[in-house]
């Protein structure tokens, strides 16, 4: 059965397809925008079956994309505007933070073509490369690589920049990268947006340094302690510094008041001798007779 679109018929293929995205869009609580640019159709294949048991990566012509989203409910049709080249749409039950960072980790390493734009500085190290020498050596230094040779082997001298950022990579300087193992690229699928219950989360909002968050966590905690201690305020987690704390400066009140109590009468007796030794060490200075050999000896 086909659907009648003025005078021409939608094949039945078709309305199958976006039946089929909708259905989709309904079954799952999230679905996303993805871009697969780049990436061979083997590659395509082993992320959807890395991504199979928790997702349905599902490709298929923008023109159908954007018809069926148009014909769900709510703001759902708002995820057209981020379909445009080489994209797929992924569904998924998991929430956007989660399956965010799924897709960061399909990407993978990828040399750059001639002619593609840096996406940021690209730099070569110092070190051998493990070429022998011959045409490559000039093939390097052609494309601004500085090279030579080292204990038989080709070298690059210096670490250097051999592309900005933002600047047009050459043929020449391409093939070396790629010789080099040089991969300045990420490939994988690279999420554009993603909706949830009626909310639309864009990348930048999605990243999270799980790291930098784990830090600042802990971070937190230590001054949160330290707040508690210094205003001598009693928690479940302070308490015991508290009471540390308070014996400490009790026991330095007892010694320097000189109170004597049973605790810290090895503490005084230590101060006195101290105190004792100290008045030795100046009479002695002045008057080496009026001190004995064994009080010498001690200073």
């Amino acid at each position: 059965m086909t659907e009648s679109r003025g005078a021409e018929k939608t094949p039945q293929w078709k309305i199958d397809e976006i039946a089929n995205v909708k259905d989709l869009i309904k079954s799952y609580s999230v679905f996303g925008v993805v871009s697969f640019a780049d990436i061979s159709a083997s590659q395509l294949q082993t992320m959807r079956r890395n991504l199979r048991d928790t997702s349905v990566l599902k490709v298929l012509r923008n023109t159908l994309n954007e018809r069926a989203l148009k014909e769900c409910d709510g703001n759902v049709a708002d995820m057209v505007e981020y379909i445009q080249a080489q994209t797929a749409l992924i569904f998924t039950n998991d929430d956007p933070f989660k399956l965010y960072k799924k897709l960061e980790q399909t990407k993978t390493p990828a040399p750059i073509k001639a002619g593609a734009i840096a996406p940021f500085d690209i730099k070569v190290t110092k070190g051998p490369t493990g070429f022998p020498p011959g045409p490559l050596l000039s093939e390097f230094q052609g494309a601004g690589i500085p090279t030579a040779v080292e204990a038989g082997k080709i070298a690059i001298k210096e670490d250097k920049v051999v592309c900005k950022a933002g600047e047009k990579v050459s043929a020449k300087l391409a093939v070396a990268l790629n010789k080099l193992e040089i991969y300045p690229l990420e490939v994988g699928l690279i999420l554009r947006a993603v909706y949830e219950s009626g909310t639309i989360y864009l990348p930048d909002v999605l990243h999270v340094d799980e790291a930098q968050v784990f830090n600042n966590f802990i971070k937190a905690a230590q001054e949160a302690v330290n707040l508690s201690v210094n205003a001598a305020y009693p928690t479940k987690d302070t308490i015991e510094i508290l009471i540390q704390m308070a014996h400490t400066q009790a026991v330095n009140l007892g010694v320097e008041a000189e109170i004597e109590d049973s605790e810290i009468m090895d503490k005084l007796i230590a101060k006195a001798n101290a105190q004792m030794l100290s008045v030795a060490k100046q009479v002695a200075s002045k008057n080496g007779e009026s001190v004995d050999e064994d009080l010498k000896n001690m200073i």
